[in-house]
């Protein structure tokens, strides 16, 4: 799959996703720190890319916006390093990315996960 990384959330997990084989960057890789939620979203969108964030106003966006794509996975949990947050994305990946391709946003938390189809209503 091809990731966008927020900044929000370590290089190494986009790092972590490379290894395993995923196409991932980070938004400093890509002249995009400091962007707008819209332009990360628009950026995303252009390059078919999942958003992999820990910010929740992407998800409102996604929700005001009606919109089908990009797909978000929202990182929520308490453990917040990039091995734990790139472990368990990978670990939950196999199960979501039908999910994901389609258009969803992924919340990962400590005990469960949530997939919400994308548009969000």
């Amino acid at each position: 799959m091809r990731f966008l990384i927020d900044e929000c959330v370590s290089p190494r997990v986009g790092e972590a996703l490379t290894e395993a084989g995923h196409d991932a960057v980070h938004l400093r890789d890509v002249g995009l720190l400091g962007a707008s939620d819209e332009d990360v979203m628009a950026a995303a969108s252009g390059s078919a890319r999942v958003v992999v964030s820990a910010d929740t106003d992407f998800g409102e966006l996604l929700a005001a916006r009606g919109a089908t794509l990009p797909s978000l996975i929202l990182l929520r949990q308490s453990d917040r390093t990039a091995v734990h947050q790139a472990r368990t994305i990978l670990a939950n990946l196999p199960h979501v990315q039908a999910d994901l391709t389609s258009g969803a946003v992924v919340s990962l938390t400590d005990d469960r996960v949530r997939v919400r189809p994308l548009p969000i209503h």
